[in-house]
């Protein structure tokens, strides 16, 4: 058997982090990967470009985490965005923030931002391996290496769990992680897609594909409590299965007990107006074009392709002449404007999810050293916990901060 000190499993975002820091205080370092190449999760990222982080403070990393974000205060405080930063442009990667603090690369290429990464471990003397970790040896509570799909076992006296979760699978993340963990008697909180896009069963979805919304209000009611547990503003897009876009990526963060029918969007569509003011303007479009069928008048207030299934949903034909609408059916069209309700029926696969949600119970982890409660010797970092962020590269962020906090704490075990 051959014996590593410190075996790391999986050379993404928080493995490539963790291997660095500890073979940078004198470790030995074996980084495993099953993927020929390390980090294809982060090639993909920001649509290529890697949105790598978020230029704010900690405090701001963790407002943006709504699922256990308190649990990395000390992560973040020992690894800040600003500390990515200076490591990624100290390898010589120019770094540019755009709208809403996003950090890019300068060439917009996320090859620079993972050949920046494997160049920043293996100058720190990381010895990287292929292959496919298929389950912990662990004696006496104590985790003392990894068995490869293989065969092959390895000796350490630290193993660092850095598998991610389960989005994007083709990129490796299939969920290994979460099997190694419940070996060694961890908590694995069900997996669900997060940042993702949702499926409706309301036709209008479908009848309005293709159609983009900007300067919306969207509300996320949890039916099961009559509750709002979800608001935004901005953009969102009908599709044949359902709404996506950024608004839709946000709100699917709060969806965690899925259900057909448990949720429903409520969508504002004309939020700079009150309902009064909004009533006003359609007595005023309805005078003007008094002779014109309903249909064509209302294009001056939603995208042409969505209007007939609008006013199907609202119960108006769009062949009736503005003129002769009732006052009863213009507040049902003022009603709709205003509180558009949407169905979810569910979230679309991991395939299509930018994060998984769900995993390794913080609670069995140390906050400060990403160290098992449950197993002496073993450690996870990344997208594996239960640690979940909105968009913005606040997961990426996520994911170096606590591969810093492993890599750094495995040093105590070693």
């Amino acid at each position: 058997m051959s014996q590593f000190p410190v075996i790391v499993v999986g050379a993404g975002a928080a493995g490539l982090l963790a291997a660095a820091e500890a073979a940078k205080a004198g470790a030995s370092v074996l980084l495993l990967e099953r993927n020929l190449r390390p980090a294809r999760k982060v090639m993909i990222t920001g649509k290529g470009r890697c949105n790598l982080t978020n230029n704010t403070t900690p405090e701001g990393i963790i407002a943006n985490t709504p699922t256990n974000g308190r649990f990395l205060y000390s992560a973040m405080n020992q690894w800040s965005p600003q500390d990515t930063m200076a490591l990624l442009e100290s390898e010589g990667v120019p770094l540019k923030t755009e709208r809403g603090n996003r950090v890019f690369p300068v060439s917009d290429k996320a090859v620079d931002i993972v050949d920046a990464l494997v160049r920043h471990a293996k100058n720190a003397g990381v010895r990287f391996m292929q292959g496919r970790v298929s389950s912990l040896r662990i004696e006496e509570g104590v985790c003392t290496g990894v068995c490869l799909q293989d065969g092959t076992e390895l000796d350490a006296f630290a193993v660092i769990v850095c598998t991610g979760g389960c989005s994007y699978p083709t990129t490796g993340s299939t969920g290994d992680g979460y099997i190694l963990a419940e070996q060694a008697g961890h908590t694995v909180i069900p997996p669900r897609p997060s940042l993702v896009a949702l499926e409706s069963d309301d036709p209008l979805c479908a009848a309005a594909m293709g159609v983009s919304l900007k300067n919306c209000a969207l509300q996320c009611v949890d039916n099961a409590t009559g509750k709002v547990i979800a608001k935004d503003f901005g953009e969102m897009m009908f599709t044949h299965f359902g709404v996506s876009g950024p608004m839709i990526l946000t709100v699917s963060a709060h969806l965690k007990e899925m259900a057909r029918g448990r949720y429903e969007l409520r969508l504002d569509m004309k939020p700079a107006l009150t309902a009064e003011q909004l009533d006003a303007r359609l007595q005023r479009d309805f005078a003007t074009y008094k002779n014109s069928d309903l249909g064509n008048a209302f294009t001056h207030l939603l995208p042409h392709s969505l209007v007939q299934p609008f006013l199907r949903k609202a119960g108006v034909s769009p062949r009736i002449k503005c003129h002769t609408v009732t006052q009863e059916q213009r507040k049902r069209l003022v009603s709709l404007l205003k509180c558009l309700p949407i169905r979810i029926a569910g979230f679309r696969p991991f395939e299509e999810a930018v994060i998984t949600s769900g995993g390794v119970c913080v609670k069995e982890i140390d906050a400060k050293t990403m160290a098992s409660k449950k197993c002496d010797g073993l450690y996870f970092a990344g997208e594996v916990l239960d640690v979940d962020a909105y968009t913005g590269g606040f997961n990426l962020q996520i994911a170096f901060a606590t591969g810093v906090a492993a890599g750094r704490g495995v040093l105590g075990g070693c």
